[in-house]
């Protein structure tokens, strides 16, 4: 305090020659030796570790390690539930012009349940979802499921590049199904077969098809060790890695587990606060450019009042229910059909841009159909993990900000990042880099936000396509 004091008694003289100059390079100098003091850490890893998450204490037998094809299914009774308790939904109306400031709005939410209670054909979707292969395999006491897509086709004497692709909450692993085809049959798509992909997407545990850990302390780095194990089941050595959301620390715990055998993380989200950041949030309007900002950052980042912490109050408020008391607000969420969808959906409306809020309908139907939106909902409704997935966060952010090792940790192999500018909070490539040491691309998108496989498959595709280029010219 005591030197912005300084520095700002210095800018109010205006007999002081130079004084604007001084604050510049003393404010300069002040970053840089702070940069410098917390950049000082050295080239890590995690331990790689065991666990047991399955119910009851571990059997003394081995595990087994068979992985079992897996096929989505649904019944009559299952359709005849959710509609019985869709008919039975209680209505309160929304305040006048209200829009989604307060949440999904009511009147568009009676449009999205007649359509999912008369139009919509959950056994059509489960035959999407069949589409690609799915199975299940045990790790660490838990029924982890995923698909496994392979290229249909390879140009001569080329293997496909493994790729792990990660989700995050309140997505699933259906996310990918419109960016999957961009990466394994990139020619029957209008592009290039350098890249063919062969993908993996598992469900985190506790969503979707994945079984629930037993045990409290399952968090995203037992998370990261059980998908490693899952790529060496698969075979793979070495692979490649991608990741938004949560699938975004997953995908960089794995790198800090196992470095040697990531060739590449490419992520659309960052979590990557640190003094550094805060310092550069503070200074950046004014100073942007001497601490790394560049145009661009600045326009996504300011007025940091209202498009940093206002924004992040707004959109926050479900984090601390989660992080603390999951399981209160999940069971009637785990009840109800209807509120299930309000809860899910909203996050589908501001999170792809927080302008919609000021539409009556959300925005939802501008960038996604009504089908996708109630399959992801049904991914929830179906498996009955709406509570498993909300525990994550208490597991990974309940403890505090900051008190895990892999949190203070840098990322050592080589990085691609997608800068979406809808997404929740802007990143700059200085901040990236700083919790990223070896970024070899970064992207400023043209459009797009928080849900980028959804919502902008070709954009993401191709940006993904971008990193590997650079990575394998290096």
């Amino acid at each position: 305090m005591h030197v912005f004091s300084f520095l700002n008694s210095l800018n109010k003289r205006n007999s002081f020659p130079g004084a604007m100059w001084l604050e510049i390079l003393l404010t300069s100098v002040l970053g840089f030796a702070i940069y410098w003091f917390i950049s000082r850490d050295k080239e890590e890893t995690l331990p790689l570790e065991d666990g047991w998450w399955g119910p009851g204490t571990r059997s003394a037998a081995r595990e087994d390690d068979s992985i079992r094809p897996f096929k989505v299914e649904t019944s009559d009774e299952e359709i005849h539930d959710l509609h019985q308790r869709i008919d039975k939904f209680r209505f309160t109306p929304p305040l006048e012009d209200s829009c989604f400031h307060y949440g999904f709005n009511s009147n568009y939410l009676k449009k999205v349940i007649s359509y999912w209670r008369n139009e919509f054909d959950w056994k059509k979707q489960v035959e999407i979802l069949n589409r690609y292969p799915h199975f299940k395999t045990k790790i660490e006491g838990l029924d982890i499921h995923f698909i496994h897509v392979k290229p249909p086709q390879l140009p001569a004497g080329r293997t496909p590049k493994p790729l792990l692709m990660v989700h995050g909450w309140p997505g699933s692993f259906y996310e990918f199904y419109k960016i999957i085809p961009l990466l394994t049959d990139p020619k029957n798509h209008g592009l290039s077969d350098e890249h063919v992909f062969e993908v993996i997407c598992p469900s985190i545990p506790g969503y979707g098809f994945s079984e629930a850990s037993s045990k409290k302390g399952f968090n995203s780095v037992a998370t990261a060790r059980i998908f490693y194990k899952l790529m060496l089941r698969l075979g793979f050595q070495e692979f490649y890695l991608q990741g938004g959301d949560w699938g975004s620390l997953i995908c960089t715990n794995m790198a800090q587990l196992v470095p040697s055998h990531v060739k590449g993380l490419h992520l659309n989200m960052a979590l990557v606060l640190s003094n550094f950041s805060t310092l550069t949030l503070l200074l950046g309007q004014r100073f942007g450019r001497f601490l790394g900002l560049t145009e661009r950052d600045v326009e996504l980042l300011y007025p940091v009042k209202e498009k940093v912490f206002y924004s992040l109050m707004r959109e926050s408020g479900y984090m601390h229910i989660q992080c603390t008391k999951p399981d209160t607000v999940g069971s009637a969420l785990n009840d109800s059909p209807v509120g299930l969808a309000a809860y899910i959906l909203e996050k589908f409306s501001t999170w792809t841009n927080t302008e919609f809020r000021y539409l009556e309908d959300g925005g939802l139907e501008r960038k996604f159909s009504l089908d996708d939106l109630l399959t992801n909902v049904m991914l929830y409704w179906t498996t009955g993990t709406i509570i498993s997935s909300q525990r994550f966060y208490k597991e990974n952010l309940g403890q505090g900000w900051m008190t895990q090792k892999h949190e203070r940790m840098k990322v050592y192999v080589p990085t691609g990042f997608s800068a979406f500018p809808f997404e929740l909070l802007h990143t700059p490539e200085k901040w990236v880099r700083f919790r990223y040491p070896k970024l070899i691309s970064y992207s400023y998108m043209v459009r797009g936000g928080h849900f980028a496989a959804f919502e902008e498959p070709e954009l993401l595709a191709q940006d993904i396509r971008k990193f590997l280029s650079v990575l394998e010219r290096q």
